[in-house]
C-alpha cells in the first residue's frame, strides 16, 4: 500500500515538474502565430522611453512601404521559411543584412536601418527571425538557431548578388547577439564587418539578468528554462554565447549601446568590446538613452561614429 502510495506521489510531482518546465518554456520562447498588419498599422515597441520616438518611426516605417523592395526568402536547416525584404540603394553597393530583437520584427526593429543604410551607400536586407514577423515557426531560440539563420542569408546574399559582394552582419539587441554567435562559425570571406547594437553576451546571462528583475531567483528558475529549451525545444542556451564569437573572430567590429539601457545592460557591450579579439574595433557609447535607441536618439553621433569606423579599418575598400 504504502508503496502504491509513494509511486502515484512521486508521479503527480513528475507531472508538475514537467507542466512547470513547459510553462517556463511557453513563456521565454514560443511565439505565438503573428496577424499580419494593415495597411494603417504600425507596431511600436512598449515602454515609454519609445513614445518620444513614436512619430519618427512611424515616418521610417511609412517610408520603407513606399519604397521600392523584394521580398525575399530562404529555408532553414530545419525547414522553415525565413522571409526578409531587400532594398537597393545602388546596384553593386555592400550590403548590409539586418537582424532584429526578442519578440520584434523587421519592420519594427529596423526601418530605421534602412534608411541609415541608403545614407551611408549601402543596401539593406532586413529579415525577420525564425518565429518573428512573417518567417515561419514558433520558438525563438535566443540566437542559438538563429545564427545558423544568419549564416544561411549570408550565402543567399552570395548566391543572388555575386561572390566578392561587401557584406556588413548587422544586430539590434537578440539580432546583435545573433550576428556574434555567427562569428563561432566560420564566415565566407564576404563579410567584411559586424554592427552589434545593445547585443547580450549570452542567452544565460540575460535570461538570468531578466528574472533578476522579476524578483524570481535565477537559481531556480534558470535551470527549468534551459531544460525547458532542450525538451521542448531542441536547444541547449548554453552551446555557444556572443561572447565566445568575438573572442574567436577577427572581423572588424563595433559595439554601440546606451547606458541608459535598463533591458540588456551596457556592461555587456563594455565586456564583448574587452573580449574581443580583433584589432579592429570600436565601442560607442551613448549616454543616457535606453534599449535600442541609440540611433534615434543621437543619429548624428551613431553616423559619425560608423563613418570613424570605417574610415580607421577600411574593410569597404
Amino acid at each position: 500500500m504504502w508503496g502504491l502510495y509513494i509511486g502515484c506521489t512521486a508521479a503527480v510531482l513528475l507531472v508538475l515538474f514537467i507542466l512547470t518546465v513547459l510553462v517556463c518554456f511557453l513563456l521565454v520562447f514560443y511565439s505565438k502565430k503573428r496577424k499580419p498588419l494593415g495597411p494603417d498599422e504600425y507596431e511600436i515597441p512598449e515602454g515609454e522611453i519609445y513614445e518620444v520616438y513614436r512619430d519618427e518611426m512611424i515616418a521610417w516605417m511609412k517610408d520603407i512601404r513606399a519604397m521600392n523592395r523584394e521580398s525575399v526568402s530562404i529555408k532553414s536547416r530545419d525547414g522553415l521559411t525565413l522571409r526578409g525584404k531587400y532594398y537597393e540603394c545602388k546596384k553593386g553597393a555592400p550590403l548590409e543584412i539586418l537582424f532584429h530583437g526578442y519578440r520584434g520584427n523587421s519592420e519594427r526593429d529596423l526601418c530605421g536601418g534602412v534608411h541609415r543604410c541608403f545614407n551611408l551607400g549601402r543596401n539593406a536586407l532586413i529579415v525577420d527571425h525564425r518565429a518573428s514577423g512573417e518567417s515561419d515557426g514558433h520558438v525563438i531560440t535566443f540566437g542559438i538557431k538563429e545564427r545558423f539563420d544568419c549564416i544561411d542569408w549570408i550565402n543567399f546574399a552570395i548566391e543572388k548578388f555575386g561572390p566578392n559582394t561587401k557584406i556588413i552582419i548587422t544586430g539590434i539587441s537578440m539580432g546583435a547577439a545573433t550576428v556574434m554567435m555567427a562569428l563561432n562559425e566560420q564566415l565566407p570571406r564576404e563579410v567584411v564587418s559586424v554592427l552589434a547594437d545593445c547585443g547580450y553576451t549570452s542567452p544565460k546571462e540575460i535570461i538570468k539578468k531578466v528574472m533578476g528583475d522579476l524578483k524570481l531567483p535565477a537559481k531556480i528558475f534558470y535551470p527549468l528554462v534551459r531544460l525547458g529549451a532542450i525538451i521542448f525545444g531542441g536547444f541547449n542556451l548554453e552551446e555557444v554565447c556572443a561572447l565566445d564569437g568575438v573572442k574567436k573572430s577577427d572581423l572588424p567590429i563595433i559595439f554601440i549601446h546606451g547606458d541608459g539601457d535598463d533591458f540588456v545592460p551596457c556592461d555587456m557591450s563594455r565586456e564583448l568590446y574587452a573580449a574581443a579579439k580583433s584589432e579592429k574595433k570600436l565601442l560607442h557609447i551613448v549616454p543616457g538613452v535606453g534599449h535600442g535607441l541609440a540611433f534615434p536618439a543621437d543619429q548624428e553621433g551613431y553616423y559619425a561614429a560608423l563613418r570613424k569606423f570605417e574610415e580607421e579599418h577600411k574593410f569597404l575598400d
